[in-house]
């Protein structure tokens, strides 16, 4: 790694340093869905075409969905600015903005802004220009620290010598230098929790897998996100490939795994098409050692197989459905062989922990939930997108300061906090701070991060009923209480929909919501019930 990272030397700045300009646009999959990479490039032809002496790079996930495509000028020794919504077509009249063409094209330009001028009334066309310190801005990146998400929007997700030379792969260098002991320590001492559902001590899953005796371990990376609302996975393997490699080559070492598998889903292309690429080029420079191996298995997008005993039977060519613990898979997994399972936030965590200490991830957070987590920001919001918080901030700060509000004239009613398996938490209980034990003690729960924002136009009975009926088309159908009892659930809240419900009918679903959650094999039925649950509670 250290001699990789001397070959890159000076050759790579991930920011406009050395006299150095830099255009960059946003080429995750939600931006290119609007028009980012049509628009990236324009920017390339025209700096091209012109002669510019700018760097024109596409980098990830910016984060501001509600503003892409998204470009962002950055000169040197000055305030970086930005353009929202851009269409390919303002490429050239951002680069004339900013930046000088050489030779006859400087005149060319200069006598076409002036017959603009004559004739328009105007030189260029009006621009969307941002600031960073403008207040929606501002308000939006302010409240948010980068861990999980460090150096979102200046690294371009395929290139090594970029990731290098912003400290990359210097945690598994330094985790290498460690014990296992010593290591699995550090994970301790940081306080870290599965991202993934309910919270699980990450290191509680490392230890046993590295006491576990057997010829061979696994390590699996679940990017089987599945929850309607939710895109952090998706954004984080698009964006920062190398880091979640970084991530899993750290877990192996502390556990003692030497095959690793990155289960995604089969409709994040751009996800599986990066990481393919990242393994590729980690190989090939002889990153992550000689012993370990690592392979994707695109999952067929069946929600159940986020529960790990259901993923693992997936990727050893099985229907994928749970089985009864214990064993644990950290115990007997795959192949029958010991396997961690985490997911694909937690492992994108790991390099940060080791590289800037524990002691500095525990400081942010609560007592019982500590470092950030990445959200999912949606719904009826004015500023969505990808957020990354530390524990412990209310609801509503991050629904009226980060996300701006709902709509003019319309009034914030409640949030849908962790997918189908999460609760609808109402308005007036949005002080409730971010963090396991606060989501778990109002019926709700973290999930993997989708957080969906209601206003008072939503009805909270057909959003029950719309999250009932995901879990329960998406249920394996192997436990009688899940398979039956969504179903039966469903054909209350379908008869209320139609206004042909009776007052018995909130007893019964109150009823079927604890026998489906006991009776339940896996989290998936476990869980199904909770939006209905919360609804009655609160509704």
């Amino acid at each position: 790694v250290e001699q990789a990272r001397e070959q890159v030397g000076d050759k790579v700045v991930p920011h406009a340093t050395q006299g150095k300009a830099e255009i960059r646009v946003g080429l995750g999959s939600c931006c290119v869905v609007k028009g980012s990479d049509a628009l990236f490039g324009a920017l390339r032809h025209t700096a091209a075409k012109y002669d510019v002496p700018v760097n024109v790079r596409g980098v990830g996930c910016v984060g501001m969905c509600h503003r892409t495509p998204l470009v962002e000028v950055v000169m040197p020794d000055r305030e970086p600015v930005l353009y929202e919504q851009v269409t390919a077509g303002e490429a050239e009249s951002i680069v004339h903005r900013h930046f000088k063409p050489r030779g006859m094209q400087r005149l060319r330009i200069a006598t076409r802004r002036m017959l603009d001028f004559v004739l328009d009334g105007e030189a260029t066309p009006p621009q969307r220009m941002l600031h960073v310190r403008d207040a929606p801005v501002a308000a939006f990146l302010g409240s948010q620290q980068h861990i999980a998400t460090e150096h979102f929007g200046t690294l371009e997700p395929g290139d090594i010598d970029v990731y290098l030379a912003c400290d990359g792969f210097k945690a598994l260098e330094t985790a290498r230098a460690m014990s296992p002991e010593q290591l699995l320590d550090v994970i301790a001492a940081s306080g870290l929790r599965g991202r993934g559902g309910a919270g699980f001590p990450t290191v509680n899953k490392w230890r046993i897998v590295r006491e576990a005796k057997a010829d061979r371990k696994y390590i699996i990376c679940n990017g089987d996100e599945g929850d309607p609302g939710a895109f952090m996975d998706r954004m984080l393997l698009e964006s920062f490939p190398y880091r979640v490699l970084e991530g899993m080559a750290i877990a192996a070492h502390a556990t003692g795994a030497t095959y690793g598998v990155l289960y995604i889903r089969h409709e994040y292309p751009l996800a599986v098409q990066r990481v393919r690429e990242a393994i590729s080029t980690c190989e090939a420079r002889g990153l992550l050692g000689d012993e370990l191996r690592f392979t994707i298995f695109e999952g067929a997008g069946a929600f159940v197989c986020g529960e790990e005993t259901a993923l693992i039977a997936s990727v050893e060519g099985q229907r994928g459905m749970p089985r009864r613990r214990p064993p644990y898979p950290a115990e007997r997994g795959l192949h029958e062989k010991p396997t961690l399972v985490n997911n694909v936030e937690t492992l994108s965590l790991v390099p940060w922990i080791v590289r800037e200490g524990a002691e500095a991830f525990a400081s942010l957070g609560t007592a019982e939930s500590k470092g950030t987590k990445v959200f999912a920001l949606a719904g009826k919001v004015k500023r969505g997108g990808l957020i990354e918080v530390p524990m412990g901030v209310t609801i509503r700060r991050i629904v009226k300061e980060i996300g701006g509000g709902v709509a003019e004239g319309r009034q914030f009613k409640a949030v849908q906090i962790g997918g189908p398996s999460g609760g609808c938490i109402p308005a007036h209980l949005a002080d409730t701070p971010i963090d396991y034990q606060a989501l778990q003690s109002i019926g709700a729960i973290m999930g993997s991060g989708g957080l969906v924002v209601l206003d008072d136009t939503d009805c909270m009975v057909d959003l029950a009923r719309y999250f009932l009926r995901f879990t329960q088309d998406q249920s394996c159908g192997k436990c009688t209480f899940c398979r039956v009892g969504t179903r039966r659930m469903l054909d209350i809240l379908d008869r209320i929909c139609a206004g042909d419900g009776r007052p018995s009918d909130l007893q019964t679903l109150d009823e079927l919501a604890a026998q489906v959650k006991q009776g339940s094999l896996c989290g998936l039925g476990g869980t199904a019930p909770n939006p209905v649950l919360t609804t009655l509670r609160y509704f």
